[in-house]
């Protein structure tokens, strides 16, 4: 079943407002996902709010690129050119294709860690939402409950529920404490959500 919908007392399936903004629409607003997608690296020099998992992660992958799949598309290519005629070699083709992708990927998480700033959430104070939070949401409107861990732009995991700091529903809840109501602008309207819990 789609996050964004679920059942409702008659036990037909409807759009639940909550799970797409929070999971669906988040997805999109992840400059880090987004132009991933397109093959892009980001285009903005702004900051980015990293933990130091995420940074362990971002550093892994990049000397995996480097030392691993670079010599793996490599030796595809030599033995590609070795076919033949390249010109009609398929092979060759998406190697070709795939060395693209992996250098444009280095391209990009070199750029991440350049403007990527550490988030230490040690010395925050724990009642409120800060990145590194995990907060439990209710939708005030469909009376619907949401656990969240709000992460930086280059941790989301939207089916997770590992929302950005820069999604709708992260920016709504940054800096609230338990009681606290935010309104988020959604395709269906506002939507308004009442924390209950952050730990």
């Amino acid at each position: 079943m789609s996050n964004c919908l679920s059942l409702n007392n008659d036990s037909h399936l409807v759009p639940s407002p909550l799970s797409c903004i929070g999971i669906r629409r988040d997805a999109y607003d992840d400059p880090a996902l987004e132009h991933e997608e397109r093959g892009e690296s980001l285009l903005s020099d702004k900051e980015l709010l990293v933990s130091a998992e995420g940074l362990k992660k971002l550093e892994d992958e990049l000397e995996h690129l480097k030392t691993v799949k670079r010599r793996e598309v490599a030796e595809r290519i030599k033995t590609a050119r070795e076919f033949g005629d390249i010109s009609e070699n398929s092979e060759y083709e998406d190697a070709k294709n795939e060395q693209a992708f992996i250098e444009g990927r280095i391209q990009t998480i070199e750029k991440m860690l350049r403007q990527a700033r550490v988030v230490d959430s040690n010395g925050e104070d724990p009642n409120i939402v800060h990145i590194g939070s995990h907060v439990l949401v209710k939708d005030l409107q469909e009376n619907e409950e949401e656990e969240y861990e709000l992460v930086g732009a280059t941790e989301a995991e939207p089916m997770k529920n590992r929302i950005s700091n820069e999604s709708p529903v992260g920016k709504a809840l940054l800096g609230t404490r338990v009681g606290q109501t935010v309104e988020v602008a959604a395709p269906v309207g506002k939507i308004r959500l009442e924390v209950l819990k952050v730990w």
